[in-house]
Order: C-alpha cells, then structure tokens, then sequence
C-alpha cells in the first residue's frame, strides 16, 4: 500500500501544461508560489502546501513569479479524498525532510530505492493524515472561497453581496474568513484578480493591452488596477512580463532549486 512510482522536481518554473495521472500525485511546494487549475476549481499553493490530487484529474500549473515543488506519484494510496485538496504543513521541516529524501532515494536507483522508499511513502501518508484534520476551513469560508473563485474574474461580481446573502451575519462572516485564512474575503477576491492578470501579462509579454486584461481580470477601472498591481508586484503591469525575464536570467543554477 502506499507504493511510490515516481519522484520528480520542479526547479524555478512558470508553468506546467495540462495533464493527467492515473496514479495518485503528491506535490510538496519548496519555494514560490502558484495555482494549479482544474476542471472545475482552482487551487492556490504557496511554499510549504502539500497539494493531494486524486487519480485521473486533469490539471494544469501556472505561476506569476514562479515555483519549485517536489512531486511524487503514489499507487494504492489509502487516503479518502474523492477531490483535489490543499495542505499547509507545519513549521517543523517533517514533510520537507520527507518529500527530499523520497526525491533523494528514488534518484540513487539502487536496491536502497526498493527497500526504503516505501518507508517515505508511509512517512508522507501519515504526515499528510496527521495534518489534514487541523488545516481544513469550516463549510461556510470554504463556501465563500470556492464562489471566488467561480466569479473573480467578473468585473460586475458583487462579493459583498454575496455574503450578505448567506444565512449569518456580514460581520461574523467577515471575522471568520479572516481568521481561517489570515485576510479578508475581498484581499482574497483581489489577490485572485491580481495573479490572474500578472499570469495573462506573462503569456502576452510586452504587447499587453493593460486596459483589457484589467477588465478580463475583474476590475473596470485600469488605473486602479495598476496601482494594485504596482503595489503587490514592484512594477508596472507594463513592465512586469519584462521583469520576470529579467529575474529569470539572473538566476543561478543554484538558487533555482531549493529544498
């Protein structure tokens, strides 16, 4: 049970196209920051997420500034999840240490990889088992979440509203989101506009009509829109596919991969 087929690494990356699994995925987020998009959600990952992706769940990768991850597959898995879920694991470095000696052990190829991965994939199953019941949200904030994501890039999306029409009141809701997810709903609303916009400024690059991925993004005023951007970004939506570049080419080998 619990059988490790493959170990991979991401080293600094942008994107990964879609694709699809017949075995379990497992994908530990060592540095950067992304969302892996499926058929019918979004999930956002930061450094130090476990993302658990069910078998045969098409899915794609995309980042603004990029990501590392350490990635196994696993047969037999003995875990419940029917859907994609996102873990934050503890600060204590278990799961990190876990996911780098897995990776480690299946690169020697040798007869330790038959008799010791196993052991990492009961390590990591367990750690996963041990950590799920504390990270998820309540049904209402996973609620809220999730209509986010379904509507975030309508620039005529009222979150406000939304929330005033569920069955409790605006301010507890409000309380609530913030202190399960460590921001307000409409900073989250924002922040999904926000990377959806610096994602589509990458694939354009220089030619950009910053007006039009502005309203394809969710906001209806431009200048508003650049000043979010420039704030959480450094620079200009203008500029930004023309940093990143930049930030790429300065990388060393050495600091695009990170444990």
């Amino acid at each position: 049970m619990n059988d490790i087929i493959y170990v991979g690494k991401h080293s600094l990356t942008m994107s990964v196209a879609k694709h699809i699994h017949e075995s379990w995925e497992f994908i530990y987020c060592t540095g950067g920051s992304g969302r892996l998009r499926f058929t019918d959600r979004e999930l956002t990952y930061a450094e130090n997420t476990v993302v658990i992706i069910p078998p045969m769940m098409p899915h794609s990768n995309i980042s603004t500034d990029g990501f590392t991850n350490i990635h196994v597959n696993m047969k037999d898995v003995t875990l419940n999840y029917k859907e994609p879920v996102i873990l934050t694991m503890g600060r204590d470095g278990l799961m990190a240490e876990a996911f780098a000696a897995a990776f480690y052990i299946y690169s020697r190829n040798d007869a330790a990889r038959s008799l010791v991965l196993p052991a990492y994939a009961q390590v990591i199953i367990a750690l996963i088992q041990s950590s799920s019941s504390n990270t998820e949200h309540s049904e209402i904030v996973q609620q809220i979440v999730d209509h986010i994501l379904k509507n975030y890039t309508d620039p005529d999306y009222d979150l406000n509203a939304y929330i005033r029409s569920l069955p409790f009141s605006f301010e507890y809701l409000r309380k609530m989101f913030r202190a399960e997810m460590g921001i307000t709903a409409r900073q989250y609303l924002l922040d999904r506009r926000l990377e959806n916009a610096a994602s589509n400024l990458l694939i354009v690059g220089m030619s950009a009509n910053v007006s039009q991925i502005a309203f394809q993004s969710g906001f209806h005023e431009p200048l508003y829109f650049s000043r979010l951007f420039k704030k959480k970004y450094g620079v200009s939506p203008k500029n930004y596919s023309e940093s990143v570049s930049r930030r790429l080419e300065a990388a060393s080998d050495d600091t695009k991969i990170l444990l």
